[in-house]
């Protein structure tokens, strides 16, 4: 029976060395560096998001493009100055039979004017030709006719207003503003975006510390448990149950660890990074103040429809339907101009001397009349103008989808708000209270009057608290973060301004 009784005491002595040397692996295992990179505050992170984020940087090109297309737009209405210069030779057969040989006629032509069309319609040319035929009838002599005046086309149906004509032009102007708060949108959502990261950075970063503190406490209750055992007062399951509990708790040392690195990545991507290596130290942040939200339910929806760029881009585009749509009901009209010319002739031997006949206003010249062209079907202009009516009464039907969608957003953030509010105040009680039981629950083991399993359940439950209290105020913060996504006001409450701004 002594032998027996040594080999026991040899086998638990064993186990307990094991189980100590187990326990003191598992405490020293060495975790990720997770808070050797830099600090970053969420300032800084705004700021570098706005000076390097790729998107803002492709999105910056569209309004200086949309101001090209306005001066391209407006290029139309640019007079044209128009020289030209023609030599023309011809011959004419007599209408008696040969053998008569046939004429030859020599045409110079010369003309200089300036032409453009005006925002009505208008057609105007300006200017001056000559004209120098030779032929036998007058001895293939010098002959110039010039003639300098203007003559001018003016539609009185289709293609007369501003509507017809300003088309471009408006269509062009709209699609500048446009892109400015498509640019608008795109800064709000990067600001946002970085914003909602970080957070999660912290939440990530303080999950993980959660984590290890969890393990921690399964630590020290294993040393508590083997001391006991060691001193007779504690039982070989305790010893077995609280390292069980120091392995588990390792997986969500690691589960965490990867969550800080992948969000970090995340962080930089926004930041404008464009390598992630795995050895990269991270960066350190620090949880933000949640920014002071005042919910005005009324008040915030008309803020909503004054600020957010999409509805602001959805109500230009309307504009650019109703500008499209009284282009394509003039369409519909019948073609009739009102054609005009006056100016002065002049005949003369000499150029110098037929052009001194037109600056002398010797021999005036006028016209005048219309000119109608009436469609039998005009089947493309109808199908055009009915095809921008019904799409600007479908912008216009898209609005108001639209409204509604920002008015059940707004109500839904705002809720949000007020849903992590409660939570923090609840999972903060609800934190205390666990700390006291754990700790109370660990008093009684001292005293033997508890086991590790109780005070196992009891740390679990403090993490399990502490994690809700962590997501809570990620919550509140991201939930703030989106309501003043959806009212426009992320740039005024992060003191941005862009260009057209100042």
């Amino acid at each position: 029976m002594t032998c027996v009784h040594k080999m026991w005491d040899f086998v638990g002595a064993f186990f307990i060395a094991a189980v100590v040397s187990a326990a003191v692996s598992a405490a020293d295992v060495p975790a990720a560096d997770t808070h050797s990179g830099p600090l970053l505050s969420l300032e800084e992170a705004i700021r570098l998001g706005l000076n390097r984020n790729q998107d803002i940087k492709v999105e910056s090109y569209a309004p200086g493009i949309a101001r090209a297309n306005v001066l391209a737009a407006l290029g139309q209405f640019d007079p044209a100055l128009n020289f030209g210069r023609s030599y023309s030779r011809s011959f004419g057969y007599p209408s008696v039979p040969a053998p008569l040989p046939p004429t030859l006629v020599e045409t110079d032509s010369y003309s200089l004017v300036l032409n453009g069309v005006l925002p009505t319609g208008l057609n105007y040319t300006i200017g001056g030709s000559a004209e120098n035929e030779r032929g036998p009838y007058n001895q293939f002599r010098a002959d110039y006719l010039t003639f300098g005046g203007v003559s001018l086309a003016q539609p009185l149906l289709r293609g007369f207003g501003f509507a017809a004509n300003l088309v471009n032009v408006r269509v062009a102007r709209a699609n500048r503003s446009i892109s400015e708060w498509q640019y608008r949108q795109t800064v709000i959502d990067t600001v946002t975006n970085v914003i909602l990261t970080y957070n999660e950075l912290v939440l990530a970063h303080d999950d993980l510390r959660i984590a290890r503190r969890y393990r921690e406490l399964g630590a020290t209750l294993l040393t508590e448990s083997l001391q006991r055992l060691k001193a007779g007062s504690g039982a070989q399951g305790d010893v077995i149950t609280a390292r069980a509990q120091v392995a588990s708790r390792e997986e969500g040392i690691l589960e965490a660890e990867n969550a800080v690195r992948s969000t970090d990545n995340q962080l930089r991507e926004l930041l404008g990074e464009k390598s992630f290596p795995p050895d990269q130290a991270l960066l350190t942040v620090e949880a933000p103040p949640v920014p002071a939200v005042t919910v005005d339910p009324a008040g915030d929806y008309q803020e909503a429809l004054n600020r957010r760029p999409d509805y602001q881009a959805a109500r230009l585009g309307i504009s650019i339907n109703r500008a499209t749509t009284a282009a394509a009901r003039n369409g519909v009209l019948p073609q009739m101009n009102l054609v005009a010319g006056y100016g002065y002739n002049g005949l003369a031997s000499t150029f110098v001397a037929s052009r001194q006949m037109v600056a002398a206003r010797d021999v005036p010249s006028s016209s005048i009349g219309i000119n109608l062209s009436i469609p039998i079907t005009n089947a493309q202009a109808r199908g055009r103008a009915r095809a921008a009516r019904l799409t600007l009464e479908q912008s216009e039907a898209s609005l108001k989808d639209l409204e509604a969608q920002i008015a059940l957003s707004v109500a839904n953030a705002a809720s949000q708000i007020a849903t992590a509010r409660k939570r923090v105040v609840a999972d903060r009680s609800a934190y205390d209270l666990a700390t006291e039981a754990l700790a109370g629950e660990e008093k009684k083991l001292q005293l033997g009057t508890s086991t590790s399993f109780n005070v196992i359940q009891d740390q679990t439950n403090l993490a399990t608290v502490e994690n809700s209290l962590a997501s809570a105020r990620f919550a509140e913060s991201q939930a703030a973060a989106v309501y003043e996504q959806q009212l426009g006001l992320t740039l005024v409450r992060n003191h941005i301004a862009l260009a057209e701004d100042k």
